[in-house]
């Protein structure tokens, strides 16, 4: 792909657009063999939505590269999933966590089983908890102007003890049901390996490339917007695929749960490399993204669906970020 000369960029992002397409193809047959959509979203979905934002910190931190670059990178990612990402699909297709039955003509009602609605929705709002406890816990430590290596254990230690709990939570859940994982279910993970790998060279080379340009805006004077954006590729193609099957409990948990990668766990890494020097808008986006945690927490509460006219206000928000950002 290198010998393609001006087309090499491309290529790149080509395999790196392949190899989202490829984990959502194994995710999907995970998904018919019986992973529930909550635990898809929670436990596996994120490290493959999440692993460009994952290599992007630690090529950055292997290499010396600005630490602020890594907050910029998972701020973009963040604020783009909480809010864009999940409020388009909620404009186009509907985002109800606790779907009504509809009555058909001719045929007499009937109440529908919302007991597995139910514990999507809990599970829902445990991970939205989740993500107001990370970003309140990044917005405390970096307080200062920067995060040493200390906040970085914190951080590092927090996303740990979450997914512990989710294991143990996913092991309990398969007992008591007496329920085991597919057969498949190695040859599965050993196909999203590929499609993470691929996704590895595609994002070290564009990260390489860009910081070899200083003009324009695709330079390396937005490394982080640009690889921000790259990054959350793979979780707008989910958003929308999931958005048009009708899952939106998958729609919600991959991007929920993908920002736990990004914040705590890629700036938590990057510090144990290097003190960082938070960004001048790091408390504009912070504001925004605690601000749609919470409003997708008592949306989903009260009402078990994030109505229509909230999927433009989280749309609005994002151009105000992006307006915050970028403006100067």
């Amino acid at each position: 792909m290198e010998s393609t000369g001006a087309w090499a960029p491309w290529c790149f992002l080509g395999l790196f657009v392949a190899s989202s397409f490829l984990m959502i193809w194994r995710l999907e047959a995970m998904n018919k063999g019986g992973v529930e959509g909550t635990v898809l979203g929670t436990l596996v979905m994120p490290y493959c939505s999440g692993m460009g934002n994952l290599i992007f910190a630690f090529v950055l931190g292997a290499k010396g590269g600005p630490g602020a670059d890594v907050v910029t990178n998972s701020l973009v990612n963040n604020v783009t999933n909480m809010t864009v990402l999940i409020g388009l699909p909620a404009i186009i297709w509907g985002m109800n966590v606790l779907p009504t039955a509809k009555a058909k003509k001719g045929k007499p009602t009937r109440k529908p089983n919302t007991k597995e609605h139910q514990i999507n929705r809990l599970s829902l709002l445990l991970t939205l908890t989740a993500v107001l406890f990370f970003t309140g816990a990044v917005w405390a430590l970096a307080r200062k102007g920067r995060l040493d290596f200390g906040d970085g254990l914190v951080l590092v230690g927090l996303f740990l003890f979450w997914q512990c709990f989710h294991v143990f939570d996913v092991l309990k859940s398969n007992l008591r049901q007496n329920k085991s994982f597919s057969w498949m279910l190695p040859l599965d993970l050993a196909l999203l390996a590929v499609g993470a790998y691929a996704m590895y060279l595609s994002t070290d080379w564009l990260v390489q490339w860009l910081s070899s340009r200083h003009d324009g805006f695709i330079s390396s004077r937005y490394l982080g917007w640009l690889s921000g954006w790259l990054d959350v590729l793979p979780n707008g193609l989910l958003a929308f695929y999931y958005g048009w099957r009708g899952n939106p409990e998958v729609v919600y948990t991959s991007q929920v749960g993908d920002g736990h990668i990004s914040i705590p766990l890629c700036i938590g890494i990057y510090a144990l490399y290097a003190p960082i020097q938070v960004p001048p808008f790091f408390q504009t986006g912070m504001i925004i993204l605690l601000g749609a945690a919470a409003l997708h927490f008592l949306a989903v509460a009260l009402l078990g669906r994030l109505p229509r006219f909230l999927g433009w206000v989280l749309t609005a928000a994002y151009v105000v970020f992006l307006a915050k950002g970028l403006g100067k």
